[in-house]
C-alpha cells in the first residue's frame, strides 16, 4: 500500500485548506482572464470555458466541506464515523459538472441550429492565448490536487482533480474551435462548445460512478483483495483462508475474514494468532478502517 500518507486529523485539515486555497485562487484568476478574453475576442467557446472554471470554484468549496466533515470523530449517532459524507460531496461535484456541461452544450447546439454562429465575430488572438494559458494552469492544478488527494485518501479531492483535468480538456477543445474559427469556419467555435460538453459529461459520469460504488458497500478490487489474502496467509500460525469479504466505506475499507489454524491450539493461542493478523493488516494497509477475524479449526 501507499506510504507517506497523511493520516493525522490536524495535518489533513491543513492540507485540505492549503489545496483548496490554491485551487480557488488560480480558478478565480482564470475565470476573470478567460471571461475577459472570450468577450473581447468574441469567442463563445472561451466564455463557456470561463463558466466551467467558475464551477471549479464551487466544486473546490464542496470538496473542502466534504473532507472536513468526513474527518470528524465518530459520535453516538455515527459510531462508524462520517467517511461517507465525502462520497456525497463527490456526488454533488458530479451533478455540478453535469449541469455545467448541459448549459455549455445547449448554447453550442442552439447557435448551430439557429445559424447564429454566422453572426458571431471571428475570435481574436487573445482567445487563443487564454486557451493555452488555461491548458497549462489547469493541467498543473490537476497533478497538484491529485498528489494531495492520494496523500489524504480523498475521493472528493480526487474528483476535484479530475474537474481540473476536464477543464484542461475543455480548453483544448476551445483552442481547436477558436483556431478553426479564425481560419474561416466560425461554426467550429460552437462545435467546440459541444465537444467541451461531452468531455465534461464523461468526467461527471466517472466521478458519480466511483462515489456510488463507495456508498453501496462495493467490494475492493481483485488486486487489493489478493494483497490482503497474501498478507494474511503469510502470518505465522495461519494454515489457510476459508472466506474473506471486503467493502468500501467511503474512502476506507472493512475486512471480514475466516482463517484456519491448528485445531489443537488453546483458545488463547488461537486468539493471539487472530489478533496478530488483525493488527498487521491495519498496519500494512492504511486504508483499512476495521478488521474482523474469525478462527476455524484446521
Amino acid at each position: 500500500m501507499s506510504k507517506g500518507l497523511i493520516t493525522e486529523p490536524e495535518q489533513v485539515k491543513k492540507t485540505v485548506a492549503k489545496v483548496s486555497a490554491v485551487s480557488v485562487f488560480f480558478n478565480a484568476l482564470l475565470v476573470v482572464f478567460k471571461l475577459f478574453a472570450g468577450i473581447v475576442a468574441g469567442s463563445g467557446a472561451m466564455v463557456s470555458d470561463a463558466v466551467h472554471s467558475m464551477s471549479d470554484i464551487i466544486a473546490t468549496i464542496i470538496a473542502y466541506v466534504g473532507v472536513r466533515m468526513s474527518n470528524k470523530e465518530p459520535d453516538v449517532d455515527h459510531p462508524y464515523g462520517h467517511e461517507r459524507l465525502e462520497c456525497i460531496a463527490a456526488l454533488l461535484l458530479a451533478l455540478i459538472l453535469f449541469g455545467t456541461g448541459a448549459g455549455i452544450g445547449y448554447a453550442g447546439i442552439l447557435n448551430i441550429v439557429t445559424g447564429e454562429y454566422e453572426e458571431l465575430m471571428v475570435p481574436g488572438l487573445l482567445a487563443l492565448i487564454a486557451a493555452i494559458v488555461s491548458i497549462v494552469i489547469k493541467e498543473a492544478m490537476f497533478w497538484y490536487t491529485r498528489y494531495y488527494a492520494k496523500l489524504i485518501r480523498s475521493s472528493a479531492f480526487m474528483a476535484d482533480a479530475w474537474h481540473h483535468r476536464s477543464d484542461a480538456i475543455s480548453s483544448v477543445g476551445a483552442l481547436i474551435g477558436i483556431a478553426f474559427a479564425r481560419t474561416g469556419y466560425p461554426v467550429m467555435d460552437s462545435v467546440a462548445s459541444i465537444l467541451i460538453c461531452l468531455f465534461i459529461f464523461k468526467a461527471a459520469y466517472d466521478i458519480m460512478r466511483d462515489a456510488i460504488r463507495r456508498l453501496t458497500d462495493h467490494s475492493c478490487s481483485e488486486e487489493v483483495v489478493k494483497d490482503i489474502k497474501d498478507h494474511i496467509i503469510s502470518q505465522d500460525g495461519v494454515h489457510g483462508i476459508d472466506d474473506i469479504k471486503t467493502r468500501l466505506f467511503g474512502n476506507r475499507i472493512y475486512v471480514e475474514a475466516e482463517i484456519r489454524v491448528n485445531g489443537e491450539l488453546t483458545l488463547r493461542e488461537a486468539h493471539d494468532i487472530a489478533q496478530t493478523v488483525h493488527d498487521s493488516l491495519e498496519e500494512q494497509f492504511p486504508d483499512i478502517k476495521h478488521v474482523m477475524i474469525h478462527v476455524n479449526p484446521d
